[in-house]
């Protein structure tokens, strides 16, 4: 609730300040404020159909892509505030100067419609940073109906105050103010990144930096008051990942300086050099982490063979994965006779597998069988079909012995993530052709035991290893991620920071000694002229040749050092 409240409060106020400037413009200049009334209601209005809308479209969307939504919303609002944090820093203190003199000129070319489009513009981007803003608070709020009540709340407040400076009767120092919002603005923002990467992740956006770092529920029990301001309105869970946690820092350190850094050291040399210091910090400590964080290991899976086993537990033989890259082959050794399948890249498909995003290859294969026997009985026939007589052989028309011809197809499934074998299983199929015996034409048979070729034996890889496999290339996955967010992706935002930084600080210090040589420039040229006019010529001795020079100061201080609590309606109608 106090999150969306000073939300509402300080984007409210913002609204109410631009169209409080505006209105007491048009009202000292004689014209009706019925123009902009009608652009601000308007405003209001598209702004709360944008939320409603939004809030539609990700109600109605499955499980992964609302939270998908969510981080895209959150990330836009993060976005938005920022932008509105700078902004405000920069021109609050000019506001009314600048809104004033873009007023005149529109009133210049004889339009009051163009001051109700300003007016329309302001309210809009307010209304919908609001309305972004408050929806990404809403979704990561325990309870939407408080957070919404914080909302009301916050605007309401921030319509008071902004009638009361329109009216004179209230007095604001606006720049402490908004520094005081802005700061709190930040931590909630900061919050809203954290939301924002959990919410990446659980639509399987994001899936580097999820180890674990602390255990915050000593700090903020659930439904504490202490969980309601940590969780609640600073958005800090109370299990942060890598990645949430690095977010958080890297947004909030950044612009926390920027609201809090003083406005008297921001000009001049020494603030670039703080530019250029930060800058070469944070490429040092990129080079350190991109050289001292150790290259990503392979799943330990030791050799890579493992063993097959039947379907009654025994162990047939084992299996290997041989090759890399697309250059794959399954080795398999059954009853000591070796074959293997090739793995051709083009074939291959993508599932999951016990968890595991894997390339999967389904092969059939059919082969001769030469190493059963050739002729037959009719009971080792009946053996072979499970314990009766296959259909169309009669013990009294066909009592044998037959001719036989063995056929064995082999339905060949294998898993692989990455070079690693995750997983494999064969499922053969015996058929068996007899002839003579007594038999008029031959007959195909499927038998079902008593086979013991190579060929015509199912096979799996034991459940045990193959978990175990998955296991291992679980963790090699995690401790890829991990090393390629330290490694990788983390040293090129600090190189992307650092050259940002280099370029303002090269713009500054550029400027800065442009204006030193200009300065140098108007002393030497000082230095040069005749000297002035003695007390005795009418030059300095009228005082209206002096009284002007002085009005014209007395006039122009106010501007130049005006202060925050002159932006308020109340001082402007002297101009």
């Amino acid at each position: 609730m106090l999150a969306t409240f000073v939300i509402g409060l300080r984007e409210g106020l913002e609204a109410a300040l631009i169209v409080g400037i505006i209105a007491a413009f048009l009202k000292r200049n004689g014209h009706s404020l019925k123009s902009m009334w009608i652009g601000v209601f308007a405003a209001i209005g598209l702004s709360i159909a944008v939320g409603v809308v939004l809030e539609i479209i990700s109600v109605n969307l499955p499980q992964a892509q609302q939270e998908g939504m969510e981080s895209i919303i959150g990330m836009v609002a993060v976005v938005m505030v920022t932008f509105m944090i700078v902004w405000m820093s920069k021109h609050a203190r000019n506001m009314r100067k600048e809104l004033e003199s873009t007023a005149t000129d529109v009133l210049k070319q004889g339009s009051v419609f163009a001051l109700a489009g300003m007016a329309f513009l302001a309210v809009l981007r307010e209304g919908f940073e609001t309305s972004v803003f408050l929806l990404a608070a809403f979704q990561s709020s325990v309870s939407p109906l408080t957070a919404g009540l914080g909302a009301v709340l916050g605007l309401l407040l921030a319509v008071a105050i902004g009638y009361g400076i329109y009216r004179g009767g209230v007095k604001l120092n606006l720049g402490k103010f908004f520094t005081v919002t802005g700061v709190f603005l930040v931590f909630v923002a900061a919050g809203l990144v954290m939301s924002s990467l959990r919410t990446a992740h659980e639509a399987g956006w994001l899936t580097i930096g999820q180890d674990a770092t602390v255990d915050l529920s000593w700090l903020a029990p659930a439904g504490s008051v202490q969980a309601a301001l940590v969780t609640g309105v600073l958005g800090i869970p109370a299990d942060p990942r890598v990645i949430e946690v690095l977010g958080w820092a890297m947004y909030l350190v950044p612009v926390l300086l920027f609201v809090l850094w003083p406005h008297s050291m921001r000009p001049g040399k020494r603030a670039y050099r703080v530019q250029f210091g930060i800058a070469a910090a944070c490429a040092a400590v990129a080079i350190t982490l991109f050289a001292a964080v150790p290259a990503s290991a392979q799943p330990n899976v030791g050799d890579g063979t493992i063993a097959i086993i039947a379907a009654d537990g025994s162990q047939l033989g084992t299996a290997r994965l041989t090759g890399a890259g697309d250059d794959l082959a399954l080795q398999i050794t059954v009853l000591e006779q070796t074959s293997t399948v090739q793995l051709e890249s083009s074939a291959a498909t993508t599932s999951n597998h016990l968890g595991e995003d894997a390339r999967t290859w389904s092969i059939t294969t059919g082969a001769a069988v030469t190493s059963l026997p050739t002729t037959l009985t009719l009971a080792q026939l009946a053996t072979l079909n499970g314990g009766r007589t296959p259909v169309g052989v009669s013990p009294v028309t066909n009592p044998g012995p037959f001719d036989a011809a063995w056929q064995a197809t082999q339905t060949t499934q294998v898993w692989v993530v990455g070079d690693t074998l995750l997983d494999a299983t064969n499922a053969a199929v015996t058929t068996l052709t007899l002839s003579g015996g007594g038999l008029s034409s031959s007959r195909t048979v499927t038998v079902s035991g008593g086979d013991t070729a190579p060929q015509s034996l199912s096979w799996a890889v034991a459940t045990q290893q193959a978990e175990q496999n998955a296991a291992a290339i679980s963790e090699a996955q995690a401790g890829a991620a991990e090393a390629a967010l330290f490694k990788t992706y983390l040293p090129i935002v600090l190189l992307i920071a650092a050259l940002v930084l280099c370029a303002f600080g090269a713009r500054g210090l550029s400027e800065a000694r442009r204006a030193d040589r200009d300065a140098a420039t108007r002393t030497g040229d000082d230095a040069g002229t005749p000297a002035a006019p003695s007390a005795a010529t009418p030059s300095a001795a009228t005082p209206s040749a002096a009284a002007p020079n002085a009005a014209t100061a007395g006039s122009a201080a106010p501007d130049s050092a005006q202060t925050p609590s002159d932006l308020t309606p109340a001082h402007s109608t002297q101009h």
